[in-house]
């Protein structure tokens, strides 16, 4: 009997454990070459696993188990004849499970009551555990015990839920019941990095706000040409990147990252771009953002963002950055103080259009306009610095025909 023992294999670089996130086959399928078998989680990416030969599978990891590079997680029966019609494989388990179902019934027909003190009558509590539900003002009553007899122990007691505020446990009448899901090795590092970036580094942020008019106006009108020329459509993206590795090139600071008593200034703009996928939010990495055409840039964020929503994306995709782009106005965030993403230095916020009042040469005219914020590490990046960065990005979006396409609208955008 040939049997491949499948093992995980390394996602990337510094990565030492994965969890499996979903089994995409049952224990005993005829798997074939390549079939994506599982989903697995590390702390930068969900990765498909596919299988190395064709044959039975057996499982040998669960669910939500964290295992470790090049540790076995199913074995391949690859002598196993691919089944016809109903896999027999799938039909084994079902003749075992029935005697083993009615394998408890006998057991515990001829068990007798346990005889117990009316002190462990079910919903009692324990002496410690009354006096944490007194001091929650939560009714024993509301609580199910998990000691003997369906006792109420200490821990029942420091996990059961307050009442909600106006209400009491002995008034409530809606459902209340609760879900705990673990996170994923993916979300627990997002955690942790987000945790270390609050205690780490001396985040501030400023704010502007931009005028969308000219934007407007160069993609209603050139929309159509642009799409069928290039094949994708004329976003803001494409635009707040440009407008980004400009000013990136002005304030080499922003464009830099601390490491100890050092800081690390790049002469390219790597560009992350903030993506929501079903995992999460992904940040692809637009490589040399600042040599990238109009064009170029949103062909590569459309790219990039079919493989973070199908779950395509690989870790070398997302490695790397000097610089992040978020767009929490897709969302409807009118203003916010994004989080900066280690160990990058800054991070740019755009934010949903709204038309406003604004004032232009002394009269009041109605425009589209967008708040930015741009968090950024004081240790390396002075007030000046930020401010002067996030006004040279006002510049590229107010005026982006003389500052990002030259002058020459037409031509700037490939046309």
């Amino acid at each position: 009997m040939s049997i491949l023992e499948m093992k995980v294999p390394s996602p990337g670089e510094s990565i030492t454990e994965v969890e499996i996130a979903t089994w995409l086959v049952k224990d005993g399928d005829y798997v074939q070459k390549d079939q994506p078998i599982a989903e697995v989680d590390s702390d930068k990416a969900t990765l498909e696993l596919p299988a190395e030969e064709s044959g039975i599978i057996t499982l040998k990891a669960e669910e939500g188990d964290v295992v470790q590079v090049g540790q076995v997680v199913c074995l391949i029966d690859m002598d196993a004849a691919k089944p016809e019609g109903a896999a027999p494989a799938a039909e084994a388990p079902k003749q075992e499970e029935a005697p083993k179902a009615a394998e408890p019934a006998k057991a515990e027909a001829p068990k007798p009551a346990p005889a117990a003190p009316q002190s462990y009558a079910t919903g009692t509590p324990s002496p410690a555990a009354k006096k944490i539900l007194d001091e929650k003002g939560i009714d024993a009553a509301q609580v199910s015990g998990s000691g003997r007899d369906g006792r109420i122990s200490k821990s029942d007691a420091e996990l059961a839920a307050v009442p909600a505020m106006g209400g009491s446990s002995l008034t409530a009448t809606g459902a209340r019941s609760t879900t705990t899901t673990k996170l994923s090795v993916l979300r627990r590092k997002i955690a942790q990095r987000l945790v270390s970036v609050k205690n780490e580094t001396a985040m501030l942020t400023t704010f502007n706000e931009v005028d969308m008019s000219e934007i407007f106006r160069l993609r209603k009108q050139y929309k159509e040409e642009f799409a069928q020329k290039h094949g994708v459509g004329l976003g803001f993206m494409s635009f707040f990147t440009k407008a980004v590795t400009r000013a990136l090139q002005m304030y080499p600071d922003v464009n830099a990252s601390i490491d100890g008593d050092f800081k690390i200034n790049y002469d390219f703009c790597d560009i992350s771009i903030a993506v929501s996928g079903p995992k999460g939010l992904m940040v692809p990495v637009l490589r040399n953002a600042e040599n990238m055409s109009f064009s170029s840039v949103e062909a590569n964020i459309k790219d990039l963002a079919i493989k973070v929503r199908e779950g395509k994306i690989t870790v070398d995709e997302m490695t790397g950055g000097t610089f992040t782009i978020t767009n929490g106005g897709t969302f409807g965030s009118m203003l916010s103080t994004p989080i900066i993403n280690p160990p990058q230095s800054a991070i740019l916020g755009m934010h949903n259009i709204i038309q406003r009042p604004v004032a232009v040469d002394g009269q009041v005219v109605i425009r589209p306009m967008m708040y930015v914020a741009m968090s950024y590490d004081h240790r390396i990046i002075d007030g000046k610095e930020s401010v002067g960065f996030l006004v040279a990005v006002k510049e590229g979006i107010d005026n982006p025909v003389e500052i990002l396409l030259g002058g020459d609208e037409r031509k700037g955008l490939g046309l």
